[in-house]
């Protein structure tokens, strides 16, 4: 039997029919069986199992009519209906089964047509589900392109992106997705260089900007500059706080101003942002950071020009060079703020340092052609502000205090040599003359300028002087005042605004003015002492007495002004000294003129010791020599200070005295008669009497031992001539009448002097005879001689000379 019919049979239970509440119920139950393609092959067995219900009813009917047979021939008779009935149905039901055989036919005819329509359908659904995809795909693609010519670049590669990892996942079957996915690398490096490009013109724009972004900046420091010089004018506590100094910047807090955006410039790192971001997601950062490093380089290459002109009066091209360097690392540091890990701080020091050496061998090769200091001057305030300002931003600016070093060291010394002339012209041009003055605003005016101090007689107003008023120094003391304090003043300009090195000015200024004051002044004034007129030596003397009160004032001028706060102590001038040492040389070359002077006027004595008359007047020698003196005391001198002019006055009286002495007590004179005594007397009482008719103020103290010893000598003189010369060897009137005279001088001029009334020979007389007793009883020995000499007299003079002489010493 058929597996098919075997487990239809085995599957199928007559009892469902058979215990089938309706006949809906059955037929409900034959439908399957007549559906299945092997239903026609089971009818036998459906017609077998129907007769073995129909034999088994017809057995229970028998019972139930045996039972009953009435009711069995009425239930025979029922199941004679039944059974006609069944056999009708029967027939129905085979006709129903080829009926539902041929509908089962047409309906899996049908069937297939609907499961082929069905397949076209599905197929066609895919189909288009595809192409959708694949449009979407085609979509995000163009997307990326529009985007990309839009120059959204970041939209772009996200689109980029959410095309290769989320739809191109949902059409990796289809070829278009790999078409696609083979474009993706060139789209990306598309990408890159469209974000590349615009970078690269935001650098060029950037490098534009750079110069003006500096110069913003340049003002806005200079503006705080500013704002700390009144902060430091109204409060001292921000007189020392310089310029970025913590004091400074949270005093300037409330002044807030961005260089990098604000009404002037507005600096947008957008496009940097979006760079380094696409590079990121692409994994290019290493590769964009060490390119966009090499475009920083190339472009600090461009900003370094190849030469530097500082010939222009207003150094524009300094300023460009600068402000074009401070904006440059101002984006570098804006760039390294904004961003995380991208610049390293070695990259941007090195660019720094790179064109602060380029900046600085610029400068210094264009320095050697500036010999103007005003000029250099105004290159240190550019450049302190640019260092100020870079400063701020945090970047080292030792290499730039170097070059203001070396600056200043040609500052000085174009300062130095513009003051050397104007010194040496000053006082070369001078005319040693005491210097006018007209009225009281021009003696106000020298008194602010110079060091001078008035005498305490003068009037303490101007106002009650009398004009026209002569000081004592000529007109080169102020002038010179006048450019030292210039000298003093524009050296410390340098250290104005920024400037770490002002010990370095404070010391420059010693020396700068120590060499001038000892090269141009002292040593032109030296030069003048050559000079043969007394008034101009003199007026030299003043000027170098004034020159030295000066510089005891200038240094401690230069202790109150010295910038340096961590210098401590006093300041001492080389000058001073000199000053001092060349007055001493001027006031020796005073005394050699009046000396000079001295000296040629005693020459001019003429005395005949022999003489024999005694003259009624002063020698014409003492006469002018008396009148040069009061000459040089009322004009040549008048202008000197006290200590000085009446140095000079007494070491002249004392050079005259010894000069006067010396004529008696030449060698040459043997004798003197008591009539050239006399003479000689009268000139020296002269002399005396002019020191003493001298004022007290002109006439010091220390002049009158120097005439007193001359006096006494001469008074020894006289009494030689009136015969009492052996008074001279009593000690009780030699200490009253004569302590200053030496004894050996004395003994020699009682020697040489005769007594009134002895002879030409020889000693004789009173005099003599006393003298030579005088000796005799002194020295042991005496006498005459034939020629009527005191036959002893030089042994016994020589022997006084031994003994006494020690004590003329002492005395």
């Amino acid at each position: 039997m058929p597996r098919g019919s075997t487990e239809l049979y085995t599957d199928w239970n007559p009892s469902q029919i058979i215990l089938s509440s309706s006949e809906t119920d059955y037929l409900d139950q034959l439908i399957p069986l007549l559906q299945n393609a092997q239903t026609q092959t089971q009818v036998g067995p459906l017609i077998h199992a129907l007769n073995h219900v129909s034999a088994d009813r017809d057995a229970a009917i028998e019972r139930i009519c045996n039972n009953n047979h009435q009711e069995f021939v009425n239930s025979v008779q029922q199941l004679q209906s039944v059974r006609e009935g069944t056999v009708s149905l029967t027939s129905e039901i085979m006709e129903l089964s080829r009926s539902i055989e041929a509908s089962t036919e047409k309906l899996a005819e049908q069937k297939k047509a609907l499961v082929d329509s069905r397949g076209v359908r599905q197929n066609i659904d895919d189909t288009t589900q595809a192409l959708k995809d694949c449009l979407e795909v085609l979509r995000l693609a163009n997307q990326v392109h529009a985007l990309l010519g839009e120059k959204n670049h970041y939209a772009a590669l996200r689109a980029l992106d959410e095309l290769q990892n989320v739809h191109l996942r949902e059409v990796t079957r289809y070829k278009i997705a790999e078409m696609i996915e083979r474009s993706v690398p060139a789209t990306q490096r598309l990408i890159a260089e469209a974000v590349m490009t615009d970078l690269n013109t935001w650098l060029y724009r950037i490098r534009e900007t750079s110069q003006f972004l500096g110069e913003v900046a340049f003002y806005h420091t200079d503006l705080r500059r500013e704002r700390q010089k009144e902060r430091a004018e109204q409060d001292p506590r921000f007189t020392t706080a310089r310029l970025n100094s913590s004091l400074e910047l949270v005093a300037d807090e409330v002044e807030e101003f961005d260089v990098l955006h604000n009404d002037e410039v507005q600096v947008n790192f957008s496009p940097l942002f979006e760079c380094l971001h696409i590079h990121d997601a692409l994994g290019q950062t290493d590769k964009f950071r060490a390119d966009y490093a090499a475009t920083r380089r190339r472009q600090k290459d461009l900003l370094i020009p190849q030469t530097l002109n500082l010939q222009d009066d207003e150094l524009n091209s300094l300023s460009s060079l600068l402000e074009g360097i401070a904006g440059f690392a101002i984006i570098e540091k804006a760039t390294m703020a904004k961003t995380e890990n991208f610049r390293a701080q070695s990259d941007v020091d090195e660019l720094w340092d790179s064109m602060c050496q380029s900046a600085i061998t610029l400068l210094s090769n264009a320095l050697r052609t500036i010999e103007s200091d005003d000029k250099l001057l105004k290159i240190k305030g550019i450049i302190a502000l640019f260092i100020q300002t870079m400063d701020g931003w945090g970047y080292s600016v030792t290499s730039l205090d170097s070059l203001l070093l070396a600056l200043f060291d040609k500052y000085s010394s174009l300062l130095k040599k513009r003051f050397s002339d104007d010194f040496e012209e000053v006082v070369t041009s001078d005319d040693y003359m005491p210097m006018p003055i007209n009225n009281a605003e021009e003696y106000t005016k020298v008194l602010s300028v110079s060091w001078y101090t008035p005498p305490a007689d003068e009037a303490s107003d101007p106002e009650d002087l009398e004009y026209p008023y002569h000081l004592p120094f000529s007109q080169m003391y102020p002038l010179v005042c006048i450019d030292i304090r210039n000298f003093i003043q524009q050296m410390y300009l340098f250290s104005d605004d920024h400037f770490r090195h002002t010990a370095t000015i404070d010391r420059m200024i010693k020396e700068g003015l120590d060499e001038l004051l000892r090269e141009k002044v002292i040593r032109i004034l030296l030069a003048g002492l050559k000079s043969q007129y007394p008034g101009q030596i003199v007026q030299i003397l003043t000027n170098l007495d004034y020159f030295e009160q000066a510089c005891s004032d200038l240094e401690e001028f230069l202790v109150s002004v010295r910038s340096s706060s961590s210098a401590a102590g006093p300041i001492s001038l080389h000058a001073t000294t000199s000053f001092k040492e060349a007055k001493t040389e001027a006031e020796r070359r005073v005394f050699e003129l009046v000396n000079s002077k001295i000296d040629d006027l005693i020459e001019t004595a003429e005395y005949d010791w022999l003489s024999t008359y005694v003259p009624d007047q002063v020698s014409l020698y003492m006469q002018e020599l008396t009148r040069y003196l009061a000459n040089i005391m009322s004009s040549v001198l008048l202008g000197l200070p006290y200590e000085i002019k009446h140095m000079i006055y007494q070491t002249a009286l004392e050079h005259i005295a010894e000069n006067l002495l010396q004529l008696p007590l030449d060698p040459e004179v043997q004798r003197i008669s008591h009539q050239a005594a006399a003479a000689y007397i009268l000139d020296v009482g002269h002399l005396s009497g002019f020191v003493g008719s001298l004022d007290e103020d002109d006439r010091p103290e220390t002049v009158i031992p120097a005439v007193e010893e001359l006096k006494q000598n001469t008074d020894l003189m006289g009494l030689a001539a009136e015969g009492r010369g052996e008074e001279f060897f009593d000690q009780s009137i030699t200490t009253g009448r004569f302590p200053m005279v030496d004894k050996i001088k004395g003994a020699e001029l009682l020697e040489k002097v005769q007594a009134k009334g002895a002879g030409m020979g020889g000693l004789g007389g009173v005099g003599g005879a006393g003298l030579g007793m005088g000796l005799n009883s002194m020295m042991g020995s005496g006498g005459m001689g034939d020629d009527g000499h005191a036959k002893k007299a030089s042994t016994t003079l020589g022997d006084f000379r031994s003994r006494f002489g020690d004590f003329g010493r002492r005395t």
